[in-house]
This record gives structure tokens, C-alpha cells and sequence, in this order.
């Protein structure tokens, strides 16, 4: 068994997040995900509980935006990756997406 290391999430400027706990992304792993020209954190979550682990560096677990330049049989292929605000109160996109 083969494993890869995971790009980080350097960035997440989304306070709206409850993985967004005053200094960035406490989530252990995000998904990426959406269609119609957003790449969507999947992770996100629009509530006023914080969740996450008090001391992690959050890493793309998982993306399914294939139409992206980084993703390469289904894993993100970025050195790190940046996420901030999208469409509506209920959206976080990771900003590192570009289309092939």
C-alpha cells in the first residue's frame, strides 16, 4: 500500500466555517468538491459551534473536481491550497482551483 502526502491548507480567510477556529482551518482533512465552475470545501460548516482538533495542519483529503489542473487521479496534486468565501452565506471554495 502506497500512500501520498496530502497538500495542506495554508489559508482559510471563511470565519462563517465552525472548522474556522480563530486562526485558520482545525479540520483534520477537507474534501473538495461542486460543479458549475466552484471547486466547493465539502467540509464546511455553517454553524456557531467551533469544531476541530485544537492542533492540526488541515490537509485535502479527497477532491472530485477532475476538470482541475491539480487533480490527478482523483488526490489533489498542489503543493498547498487555499480556501476563502464563495457564492451565498452557505459556500467556502477552494481559490487554488483552475480548470485544465
Amino acid at each position: 500500500m502506497t500512500t501520498m502526502e496530502m497538500p495542506a491548507v495554508s489559508e482559510c480567510t471563511v470565519s462563517r466555517c465552525s472548522y474556522n477556529a480563530h486562526d485558520g482551518c482545525h479540520a483534520f482533512a477537507i474534501t473538495v468538491g461542486g460543479s458549475d465552475g466552484a471547486a466547493d470545501c465539502g467540509t464546511f460548516v455553517p454553524l456557531t459551534a467551533k469544531g476541530g482538533l485544537p492542533k492540526v495542519v488541515p490537509q485535502v483529503g479527497a477532491c472530485s473536481r477532475t476538470d482541475c489542473v491539480h487533480n490527478a487521479d482523483l488526490e489533489c496534486s498542489a503543493p498547498d491550497i487555499r480556501v476563502g468565501p464563495g457564492e451565498g452565506d452557505h459556500a467556502a471554495n477552494c481559490l487554488t482551483y483552475s480548470t485544465r
